[in-house]
């Protein structure tokens, strides 16, 4: 005999979940409305087609199960998909805004063929809905974990017909496949490979997340004779790319008196010696003011950007609990430089009446106040030379004609050519 009370429980059951659904589904839906309303007026998306794509594909259904709402929405919140067995991001989605922009650098349009490095399968969606039924993405990544996941979600969401996920090192090509219109690249490149320029057709668009010197910025190019000339910048941050296009920093660590320790992070241009900082944080601190100030809530991430060509011995910093820095949280920024046998970082101080802050360098070591003097000298160079202007970058691969190079740029190596930047006079 049945009972009827399960009965009824049985058939509410899937009626009390629909419900559930359908109310997600409207606020997933607000959200998404909201979210596009944001990025249009940040000026983070500017075209019809990229608008489209955003009101159109539900981030959610590219996220992990547990992702609330309001992150998978958000402005700015990347969603780490996979991590290393010491916690180290492997694998992410990329924040909204970064996603948008990207695409906008990318100048797609329907019809084109583009090639996504690096797998997810929310950005290869959007991809997919600006370029239309007439187009096509093949998405790579490394990891196969990575590529089964994308593989699914793009066939469960309808776009599987115009999305291709293959397994690949993108460093090595992708065999049977090209020249592409466009193609985005979503982690963190130290160097641009010579075959990702044979994929790219001649007009077409390369847009990659550029490492220089430890610092970050997503680059739209397109070929000017035999280089690459900067279309579009934006700050982001990525994951680093894995395989053979993997670079390693070179990591030092400064131990204090407590045995704490502060670590600088070197993307290239080691000093000699740094046997030169042993001790150096047990000496007396040192600190140097620019006369430079900036207004609270304005970003200055061009400074750490002329920092990176312009500083010698330029490099990253975290410091543990318990260090004087950590003390002092709230009045430094992670970016300092090693001079001889001192090291220096980016302080900041109450500046304009409260209303914004003074910057300048506090430093340790024999060579400290040199090392301070030659960071605030580059704070300076910045608010001269570099503030407010949008810099011009170029890519100049190995046998290319050198020669060409404006004589302001200044020039940074790679392994398979050199990186130019220029910054525009203001006069």
């Amino acid at each position: 005999m049945t009972d009827p009370t399960a009965a009824h429980q049985q058939a509410a059951a899937p009626t009390g979940r629909s419900t559930d659904s359908a109310s997600n589904a409207d606020r997933a839906a607000k959200l998404r409305a909201a979210l596009v309303e944001s990025l249009r007026a940040d000026g983070k998306i500017t075209t019809p087609a990229v608008e489209a794509a955003f009101r159109t594909v539900a981030r959610e259904r590219f996220l992990p199960a547990d992702v609330p709402l309001d992150k998978a929405y958000a402005v700015d919140d990347a969603v780490v998909t996979k991590r290393d067995a010491h916690g180290v991001a492997l694998s992410s989605v990329s924040a909204a805004y970064i996603q948008a922009r990207m695409l906008e650098q990318a100048e797609l349009r329907p019809g084109m063929t583009v090639l996504e490095v690096g797998s997810g399968g929310l950005n290869a969606a959007l991809t997919a809905e600006i370029v239309g039924e007439s187009g096509r993405v093949v998405s790579v990544d490394i990891d196969t974990e990575v590529t089964d996941r994308a593989a699914r979600l793009v066939e469960e969401n309808g776009y599987g017909g115009r999305v291709r996920v293959l397994v690949a090192d993108a460093e090595h090509g992708v065999p049977g496949e090209g020249p592409f219109d466009a193609i985005i690249v979503t982690v963190g490149a130290w160097d641009i490979p010579p075959v990702w320029l044979n994929l790219l057709a001649d007009q077409g668009v390369l847009v990659l997340p550029l490492i220089m010197n430890g610092v970050t910025r997503t680059i739209g190019f397109r070929r000017s004779g035999d280089h690459l000339v900067s279309t579009s910048i934006e700050v982001a941050g990525f994951v680093p790319m894995q395989g053979a296009g993997r670079h390693d920093e070179r990591v030092f660590l400064l131990t204090d008196p407590n045995g704490k320790q502060v670590k600088l992070r070197f993307d290239s241009g080691v000093p000699d010696d740094m046997s030169a900082l042993d001790g150096l944080l047990a000496t007396d601190r040192t600190e140097v003011w620019s006369g430079v100030t900036i207004p609270h809530r304005t970003s200055f991430a061009d400074l750490y950007l002329w920092f990176a060509w312009h500083l010698p011995g330029f490099c990253l910093l975290t410091a543990d609990d318990g260090t004087q820095l950590a003390t002092d949280r709230g009045t430094w920024f992670p970016f300092g430089a090693v001079h001889g046998a001192g090291f220096a970082y980016l302080a900041i101080r109450p500046a304009l009446d409260g209303a914004g802050v003074e910057f300048g360098s506090r430093a340790y070591g024999r060579d400290g106040e040199l090392a301070a003097m030659a960071l605030v000298e580059q704070v300076r160079a910045w608010d001269r030379d570099g503030r407010h202007t949008e810099p011009v970058f170029g890519y100049w691969p190995v046998g290319s004609d050198e020669t060409q190079i404006p004589a302001d740029a200044a020039v940074m190596d790679k392994t398979r050519g050199v990186v130019t930047i220029s910054w525009p006079s203001r006069g």
